[in-house]
C-alpha cells in the first residue's frame, strides 16, 4: 500500500470513528414516586432507628408558652417579633462583647424570616427549626448615622412589623419620627453597632443599608442555633407588645 493511500485510509477511518461518538439522540422518561413504588426493607430497616432518634430528639420540650406567639401586625410590632430579636440580642450579643469588647446598639430582623408561629403549650426543637429553618448566621455591622436613619426610614415606608430588639424607641408621627437607642437619643454623628443576619448583610428584602458598614463582624453563630439555646435557658416564653414603636 502506497503511503498517500495509507494516509487517505486512516483519515478515513478516524472520521468514521468521530462520526460515531456524535450524539445524535436524547431521549427522557419521567418516573413517577407514588405509593405504587415499593420500599426497600433493606434500606427501612437501616433508616428507621436514625428516623425514630430524630423524630424524638426534635419532639423534645425546650420550654413552653402560655399564649400563641404569631407575626399578628400590632402598630409595627409583633409578639414573635419582638421575642426574635430580644432573644437573638440576649444571645449574641455576650459572643460580639468577647470579640470585641463593646456591646451590640440593637438588633434588627426581617419580618418575612420568621417562617412559622409558636402555638401555646410546649415548644420543641421542631418548633425551632419550623421558626428559622435557613442556615442564616448572625453579624454584626456598625453603621455610621447616615445608614441608620436609611434603616428607620425603611422601617417606617415598609408599615411591617420587622423585628427590632427593645433597645430601640422609636415614635413615628407620619414621616417625622423620635429615636432612642438605649435611652438615648439618636445621634447622627455617632455610629451604631447593629446585629443581624448574613442573609440581610447581604441586601436580602433590599435591607441594602446594611451594605458596605464601617465594620463587619462574623459571629459564626447560627440564628437557629441562638433560639434553640435561648429555648433550653428560660422555663417559659415572654413577650410583650411595648413602647419600642409607638405610632401616634
Amino acid at each position: 500500500m502506497k503511503l498517500s493511500h495509507f494516509l487517505c485510509f486512516l483519515v478515513l477511518f478516524s472520521s468514521c470513528k468521530q462520526a460515531d461518538r456524535s450524539l445524535t439522540k436524547i431521549t427522557a422518561k419521567n418516573i413517577a414516586i407514588d405509593s405504587t413504588i415499593i420500599p426497600s426493607k433493606e434500606i427501612e430497616d437501616i433508616i428507621t432507628p436514625y428516623r425514630t432518634k430524630l423524630k424524638g430528639d426534635m419532639q423534645e420540650a425546650l420550654t413552653y408558652t402560655s399564649i400563641n406567639l404569631t407575626k399578628k401586625n400590632t402598630n409595627q410590632q409583633s409578639s414573635l417579633g419582638n421575642l426574635l430579636a430580644d432573644m437573638c440580642y440576649e444571645m449574641a450579643n455576650p459572643v460580639f462583647i468577647e470579640k470585641t469588647s463593646t456591646s451590640i446598639d440593637f438588633s434588627m430582623f426581617n419580618y418575612g424570616g420568621i417562617r412559622a408561629t409558636i402555638p401555646a403549650g410546649k415548644v420543641t426543637k421542631e418548633d425551632a427549626f419550623k421558626l428559622m429553618p435557613f442556615e442564616n448566621e448572625f453579624v454584626v455591622v456598625n453603621l455610621k448615622g447616615d445608614k441608620i436613619i436609611a434603616l428607620i426610614n425603611y422601617f417606617i415606608q415598609n408599615k411591617t412589623a420587622h423585628p427590632l430588639s427593645k433597645n430601640i424607641e422609636l415614635s413615628i408621627d407620619g414621616n417625622d419620627y423620635i429615636l432612642k437607642i438605649n435611652g438615648k437619643i439618636f445621634d447622627k454623628n455617632k455610629t451604631y453597632s447593629v446585629l443581624t443576619t448574613d442573609y440581610l448583610q447581604g441586601g436580602g428584602d433590599k435591607m441594602n443599608f446594611f451594605k458596605d458598614p464601617v465594620k463587619l463582624t462574623k459571629l459564626d453563630y447560627k440564628m437557629r442555633d441562638a433560639i434553640i439555646h435561648y429555648f433550653k435557658k428560660v422555663d417559659t416564653l415572654r413577650t410583650t407588645i411595648d413602647n419600642r414603636v409607638n405610632i401616634k
